[in-house]
């Protein structure tokens, strides 16, 4: 008996070290060593001669982890008078940093609002704070200007949002409209929900709620372009298709547009992968799918983007697109981490900043970028918790 227990003690041991080296072939295969995490501040990232880096504000919320879902740290910003506001989902609240002595380091964590829901998006027109939370989207005012939402003033205008899948919910306003874009609920499906994987379309006050384009899986970043009026936005591809497929997107949004999520993908590519069936020619661009702008490398997560008509950068970057990338988490080789500008005239991506990723470590997840009033960038990163300031000195 007691030979017979020694023997199967040795098979389930035996089986067990088989499966630890199966998950482990598994997880370098599909998913890549994870590089270590560190805080490294600054001092590693590389700019282009004449640009220096600094860091604006810390300690708004870190996590130093590669992975998806929701990090503790600021992510959307928006420049009011003057003043950098930032959403930080975790929190469940919107700050606001100021600089009173002028030395371009924020002299504290002033809460706006608190007591959200994930709040991401946030944008400001005629009075009104436009807030975009998981769950709804609300607006509230600030009428004495103490920098903090008047009590009583907090008025939900789009209800009801659904939940759940990608949590991040983008607003702007423009021309007296309000946009919002929503993620899809899934890695590659068919939405039940129309306001899944689109970008919609209300009056001020969340009326007359339409879908006005489609087929995004994941617009984090919104932008109009502030010379044509037209909407840019970035497009986060699906997963598991390789380290290189699908590419991530730049798209120009037009109203009615379908961008061809779940079926197509970039410059109109059909997604075998997820539909099987049998077709001939050509079914993306015969259905009317809108290819993108601009591929981007795949699993990069391009997220906040602006355009850049400031006064203090050097005129080549006049009109460029800079674009965040927050970085992979099921590619082998990890790809991201950085801030790339978009010549708009070529549509040739540069690097631009440099240096959360090295070979073994992540210092840093870029996640929105925003010119401010000074002609300089800001940068939120969410993974290690600071605002950053690019500016240049020639």
């Amino acid at each position: 008996m007691s030979q017979w227990l020694s023997g199967s003690r040795v098979r389930w041991v035996a089986i067990i070290f088989v499966l630890t080296i199966l998950i482990v072939i598994f997880s370098a295969h599909y998913l890549g060593f994870r590089p270590s995490v560190t805080d490294s501040g600054v001092s590693d990232i590389t700019l282009p001669a004449g640009f220096v880096i600094d860091v604006y504000a810390e300690d708004l919320g870190s996590s130093l982890v590669s992975y998806p879902g929701p990090s503790p740290g600021p992510r959307m910003m928006m420049i009011k008078d003057g003043l950098l506001f930032v959403s930080i989902p975790n929190k469940g609240l919107i700050a606001m940093l100021p600089d009173h002595d002028g030395d371009n380091v924020a002299d504290e964590v002033k809460v706006f609002i608190s007591g959200l829901d994930y709040p991401h998006g946030i944008d400001y027109h005629e009075g009104w704070f436009y807030i975009a939370e998981e769950s709804r989207v609300i607006r509230v005012r600030d009428y004495d200007n103490d920098l903090v939402a008047d009590n009583g003033s907090l008025e939900v205008i789009i209800p009801d949002l659904p939940t759940g899948g990608h949590y991040t919910r983008t607003v702007k306003v423009h021309d007296g409209e309000l946009y919002l874009s929503i993620g899809s609920s899934c890695n590659v499906c068919y939405e039940s929900n129309e306001l899944r994987a689109s970008i919609s379309k209300s009056n001020l006050d969340g009326s007359n709620l339409t879908v006005f384009a489609e087929g995004l899986r994941n617009s984090v970043g919104l932008e109009f372009h502030p010379l044509t009026g037209e909407l840019y936005a970035t497009d986060n591809g699906r997963d598991w298709l390789g380290d290189d497929l699908p590419p991530d997107e730049i798209n120009i949004i037009k109203e009615g547009g379908d961008y061809g999520w779940p079926e197509c993908y970039g410059k109109n590519i059909y997604d075998t992968d997820f539909n099987e069936e049998d077709y001939t020619g050509d079914p993306c661009n015969y259905t009317g799918k809108v290819p993108s702008l601009v591929n981007l490398q795949a699993h990069s997560a391009p997220l906040g983007l602006s355009f850049y008509y400031g006064d203090s950068f050097p005129e080549e970057y006049r009109g460029d697109l800079f674009v965040c990338y927050h970085g992979s988490w099921n590619r082998k080789e990890p790809t991201g981490y950085k801030v790339v500008n978009i010549d708009m005239d070529t549509l040739h991506v540069n690097d631009f900043a440099t240096g959360w990723l090295k070979t073994a470590t992540i210092s840093g997840r870029p996640v929105d970028v925003i010119v401010a009033d000074d002609g300089s960038l800001f940068v939120s990163d969410d993974n290690a918790g600071k605002i950053y300031r690019i500016y240049y000195t020639g």
